[in-house]
């Protein structure tokens, strides 16, 4: 593995190592780094307590700040078939989440005379993230309370439907990426949360206000690890990305990035309307996009109103 993986990577390696989400292998505080001898590295700390997951995301950041070979060993070990006697539904599993995992690196687990081994993979799109569609059953106001960046939301939504007619799709992703990371700012900022930050707002990224709003159950876990896909495309701001996937997007890109942006803003709104002294309110349905417009509509896609 030639280049460190992103951070947002590593958290989700570092929740598959630690196996919360079953069906895959759960390990305890003290198997963890039994886990990382395993994989091969050396000088291993014990398990001091912290929360498994802080712990194991710090252990990978530490190491892969010094070499991004024992990131590549531990990834391998996770999907090495010795790690799993007798537990093939969990070995099926584990290597399932760790290829989404790592398609969006361009990387991907093969075998070879039954061991794994990382190889690059040429196309994003060719992982099979498709989403399905999901239409939009809320407005701009169930979302986004202040005024002044509600306007600026519904512009961004406005400027991505002329990015995508006029056959912009790398700008049209890129105010995709801008809304949600808009939105689910406002949301940590405005919203009584029961985790605590990880950080500053300020140094807090997409990913960052991603993980903050599922840790919180203001977003679904779907809608999170969907959201990956957008945050990749959003940072083909920086074309060195471009040149490393080898892949442009194109309309069929776009399409399958709406129906997350959709996914986000409807579990956000939800989420409001279950907070304590929030008033329920009648849950909407539409067809299509209607109440954001046509402007959060995919390509080829009509509505009926808009918003004033």
């Amino acid at each position: 593995m030639r280049e460190p993986l992103d951070d947002s990577t590593l958290a989700e390696i570092a929740r598959l190592i630690c196996g919360d989400d079953g069906p895959v292998i759960y390990r305890r505080g003290w198997e963890l780094p039994q886990f990382f001898v395993r994989a091969g590295w050396s000088r291993v700390p014990d398990h001091d307590g912290t929360p498994r997951q802080e712990w194991t995301l710090d252990l990978l950041r530490r190491r892969q700040q010094r070499s991004t070979d024992d990131i590549a060993r531990a990834v391998l070990r996770l999907a090495d078939a010795r790690e799993y006697r007798r537990q093939e539904r969990e070995f099926k599993a584990t290597l399932h989440r760790l290829n989404d995992i790592l398609a969006l690196e361009g990387l991907c687990v093969h075998y070879v005379e039954g061991r794994p081994e990382l190889v690059e993979q040429e196309r994003i799109i060719d992982i099979g993230i498709r989403p399905p569609r999901v239409d939009l059953e809320v407005a701009v106001g169930d979302v986004v309370k202040d005024p002044e960046l509600a306007r600026a939301v519904q512009l961004r939504l406005d400027e991505a439907r002329t990015c995508t007619t006029q056959g912009a799709y790398i700008s049209a992703l890129i105010m995709l990426g801008s809304l949600l990371e808009g939105v689910l700012l406002h949301a940590a900022e405005a919203r009584p949360a029961s985790r605590s930050l990880p950080k500053p707002l300020r140094n807090m990224g997409l990913q960052d206000l991603v993980d903050f709003a599922h840790d919180n159950g203001w977003i679904q876990h779907d809608a999170k690890m969907a959201s990956q896909l957008v945050r990749h495309y959003r940072n083909l701001v920086h074309p060195h990305l471009e040149m490393r996937t080898r892949h442009s997007p194109d309309s069929d890109t776009v399409d399958m990035c709406w129906p997350i942006v959709n996914a986000v803003l409807n579990d956000l709104a939800a989420s409001v309307r279950k907070e304590p002294g929030t008033r329920p309110e009648p849950q909407r349905r539409t067809r299509g996009l209607q109440p954001l417009s046509a402007a959060v509509e995919g390509p080829g896609q009509k509505s009926s109103s808009t918003v004033g």
